[in-house]
């Protein structure tokens, strides 16, 4: 038989989160070995967490950190809003981001204990989404927007642009919700797609056939202006992003939300 107490039971079931029958058989099967439980209770509960990753996680919260160079953003994913609101899982994601603005986006693996470690506590599928990092380019200029204490976040890069048009940028953003930066990024295929689908929508509306290439390439080019950031109308209204920059250049946007 094992050496250990009631005590060491209710000790492991406290540092654990297991519970009392989980945390005496673990025990056991460690010889007493408070360490050794620990770890068999913790891959254990990992094993089982693997269960959870097919559950709908579009909660969560996004992070964002800068200074002189650079900015990074990461995506923190959950199951439920109260469980992104705790100050365990804020914290990670400000950890999150801090490493990655630090080291670089493959810096994340350095949390993964840490998020098991949460993951075991709250009991949900938690997953790193979207990381971001934009290193500091001479003659470049980055905005950094955090959005709805942290329902949406934006990294964006601009040249011969003010801060302020950036700011104001990185804000139509978390508003417009972007895809590409120009109609060039937009994969070939969805292009097609949406055509076929909107010249059908056109034969049945009954539109003369002579027509059909006009509506549909005016229609392909809404769709388009939906998606593009330099071909959205700034916050919905008649002024494109493109003419508020004028002579400038975006040269990169990031955009990470929640829901």
């Amino acid at each position: 038989m094992a050496d250990f107490s009631a005590k060491d039971v209710q000790e492991l079931r406290k540092s654990t989160g297991a519970g009392m029958m989980d945390a005496k058989k673990a025990l056991v099967e460690a010889g007493g070995d408070f360490e050794a439980a620990t770890q068999l209770l913790r891959e254990r509960g990992l094993a089982k967490a693997l269960t959870r990753t097919d559950r709908d996680n579009s909660e969560g919260v996004v992070a964002i950190a800068s200074d002189a160079t650079g900015a990074s953003m990461v995506q923190l994913k959950s199951e439920t809003d109260f469980s992104a609101k705790s100050e365990a899982f804020t914290t990670l994601a400000q950890d999150l981001a801090n490493v990655v603005l630090a080291e670089g986006v493959d810096a994340v693996s350095e949390k993964q204990s840490t998020l098991e470690d949460l993951q075991l506590e709250i009991k949900e599928n938690i997953e790193i989404g979207r990381v971001a990092r934009f290193e500091a380019v001479e003659g470049r200029i980055i905005d950094a927007y955090l959005h709805g204490g942290g329902r949406a976040g934006v990294l964006i890069e601009g040249e011969g642009i003010s801060a302020e048009v950036l700011h104001e940028l990185a804000l139509h953003i978390a508003f417009a919700k972007p895809r590409f930066l120009t109609r060039d990024e937009v994969p070939a295929d969805e292009v097609a797609k949406e055509e076929a689908a909107l010249l059908e929508i056109t034969k049945i509306e009954g539109k003369p056939e002579a027509a059909w290439a006009k509506i549909v390439e005016g229609r392909v080019n809404s769709w388009l202006g939906e998606m593009v950031l330099l071909e959205q109308g700034l916050f919905g209204d008649k002024e494109r992003v493109s003419d508020k920059i004028g002579t400038g250049k975006i040269t990169r946007f990031a955009l990470a939300m929640i829901g």
